[in-house]
């Protein structure tokens, strides 16, 4: 990945260093549960070292990355370096230090997504009170509260984050088994102290590999919560348009939002965001199409996750902070608001004039003619709605039904349902 879109923190787990750093602590933790070597062997396996400019020159003739880097550790290693990649084949090395960097990237996305979560929670509750327009279709339709807008992000981040958990998790596991799987050169025990040492799981039946279905499985949850980021950017998007102007997100000090027109203010953030998931989107497909391999492996699946992987989980990582930017800094208009309730001129109260004319016995029917003609007059006209419906239906109680508090009577009790997911993870973090 660019290095534009990449965080210090993740962009190291994927580095060249990183990933033979990897395989150095497996081969390490496989002598160490080897019978064969010394005590003084297992101290220069430990002490042996590498680089990488040293092995990619190795590879020039080699012309196979794991072959030249056990080549250039045993080396380093001396005499003991023969016990170096004792019994394994390439893959027991490369998949099980692939699910070392999978779960050091789980971390990194994970708390990004809690922290995210936490930040959507935090503004609910505090414009749990904010009336605004609720639209579908891009529509008016009735009154809500930014509050409620924002609790429904918060429970699909807490979905994400959990999502996220499961998959990181069944994707972090190693295998040490062997040409196909087998165990020939080695033994289920033998793979058992490896795994343990790492602090990895153990794909149950390997045939050399570990199933991609799991990658798949993780680049799928990557994409969705990167989709769930997308329908955050792309609300903050609407809502920040010109004649809407809700919302903003947050525009710095020196900031230019054009090079041409000094008055921009655009939703950089938000459209940046809106890109990259369709970017993970994009991976997920490559995850799918990597699980099927020729019998017990091809590497048809190396050359694609090497990109995928790094590329995706990058990417989450810089986009989710991106987010939690935008929910924090935002600056929420509550006068705008206000104002653009009335750009009907009162037909958003249409639904209480249509119950409201069913309780005066009037059949559904009747009562929708009634109050839609009324509604498009106001709306078509700029006459407003209460006038309107007061020469059509006098016998109703108006203030009843042009009484906004009726929309929002229950936002308390769904924006309270966050602190549900406060105390799911106040119980996770004691039982951990």
């Amino acid at each position: 990945m660019i290095a534009r879109y990449t965080r210090p923190e993740m962009g190291a787990v994927w580095s060249d260093r990183a990933r033979m750093e990897a395989w150095r602590r497996v081969e390490v933790a496989a002598c160490e549960a080897m019978e064969g070597p010394s005590a003084e062997e297992l101290d220069a396996i430990r002490a042996a070292t590498f680089t990488v400019e040293a092995v990619d020159e190795r590879e020039k003739v080699t012309d196979h990355d794991m072959a030249a880097f056990v080549d250039v550790l045993a080396e380093s290693a001396g005499r003991a370096g023969r016990w170096i990649h004792f019994g394994l084949t390439s893959s027991d090395v490369l998949d099980t230090a692939l699910a070392l960097q999978v779960a050091a990237a789980g971390e990194i996305v994970l708390a990004g997504a809690t922290e995210l979560r936490a930040a959507l929670i935090e503004r609910a509750r505090e414009h749990r009170d904010t009336l605004c327009v609720g639209r579908t279709h891009g529509v008016h339709a009735e009154p809500t509260t930014f509050g409620v807008k924002l609790a429904g992000f918060a429970f699909e981040a807490d979905r994400n984050v959990r999502r996220l958990e499961r998959a990181v998790a069944q994707a972090s596991v190693g295998a040490v088994s062997g040409a196909v799987g087998t165990y020939a050169a080695t033994s289920p025990d033998f793979e058992r102290q490896v795994l343990e040492r790492l602090g990895l799981g153990a794909e149950p039946v390997s045939t050399q590999v570990v199933a991609r279905d799991r990658h798949a499985e993780l680049l799928q949850a990557i994409a969705l919560a990167g989709a769930g980021l997308e329908r955050l950017a792309t609300e903050v998007r609407h809502l920040q348009r010109t004649e809407v102007r809700e919302v903003e997100e947050p525009f710095r000090a020196g900031q230019k939002g054009s090079s041409a027109m000094p008055h921009k203010r655009n939703p950089i953030l938000c459209e940046r965001i809106c890109g990259i998931a369709r970017l993970l989107r994009g991976y997920t497909q490559t995850g799918v199409e990597n699980v099927a391999l020729w019998h017990e492996r091809d590497i048809s699946h190396s050359s694609a996750e090497r990109v995928a992987l790094p590329d995706a989980t990058i990417l989450l990582d810089y986009a989710q902070h991106l987010a939690i930017r935008v929910v924090r800094d935002m600056t929420v208009h509550p006068d705008r608001m206000l104002a653009n309730l009335e750009a009907t001129h009162g037909a958003l109260y249409s639904q209480r004039a249509l119950l409201a004319l069913v309780e005066r016995d009037h059949s559904r029917d009747e009562a929708y003619r009634i109050v839609q003609e009324a509604a498009q007059r106001a709306w078509d006209t700029g006459t407003p709605f209460r006038e309107l419906l007061a020469a059509a239906a006098p016998e109703l109680d108006l203030d009843s039904i042009f009484d906004p508090g009726a929309f929002v009577r229950h936002s308390h009790e769904i924006v309270e349902r966050l602190d549900a997911l406060e105390r799911d993870r106040t119980e996770a973090a004691a039982g951990s």
